[in-house]
């Protein structure tokens, strides 16, 4: 009985050292976004520590965009707005301590075309973030790149 009592014990502390156990940040911690102008398009870099899990975005008017806690309108200049919901994203770590002091709504400088970018949800490892724009010709790129981590949306115009 010993023997089988031991075996067992023994099989369950290997399947605990084995099986990985999930770290307390469960999500990428925004610290910082940052604007800047290049030749042909306007870039909006979200630094992050860690990747997020996926993102979807969608275009939109700005008159469509809301908080996703209190559903008031996020107020946006410009045509349209590219809007990223980025799941496995905040703004604080596991403790809940702010990772980001930024602004969560404001006009970026020395852009032309990029006319707004706004936190527009932050709740439950959620992470909304919508760009505003003048030229409704304009097309977009959404990507994630490492070392340093960091989601980047690109703005083209014509």
């Amino acid at each position: 009985m010993k023997k089988r009592l031991g075996a067992v014990l023994l099989a369950v502390a290997a399947v605990f050292t084995i099986v990985p156990m999930a770290s307390a940040s469960s999500h990428a911690e925004l610290t910082n976004i940052r604007t800047g102008k290049h030749d042909g398009f306007e870039r909006v870099v979200l630094d992050m520590n860690g990747l997020p899990g996926n993102y979807i975005s969608k275009e939109t008017v700005p008159a469509e965009i809301s908080n996703c806690n209190t559903g008031d309108l996020v107020p946006l200049q410009g045509a349209e707005v590219l809007h990223s919901t980025i799941h496995g994203a905040a703004t604080y770590d596991e403790n809940f301590d702010p990772t980001y002091f930024g602004p969560r709504n404001f006009v970026p400088q020395g852009l032309t075309n990029v006319k707004g970018v706004a936190i527009t949800c932050d709740f439950e490892g959620t992470l909304g973030i919508a760009v505003s724009y003048d030229d409704p010709q304009s097309w977009h790129k959404v990507f994630t790149l490492a070392n340093p981590d960091r989601l980047v949306v690109d703005v083209y115009s014509f």
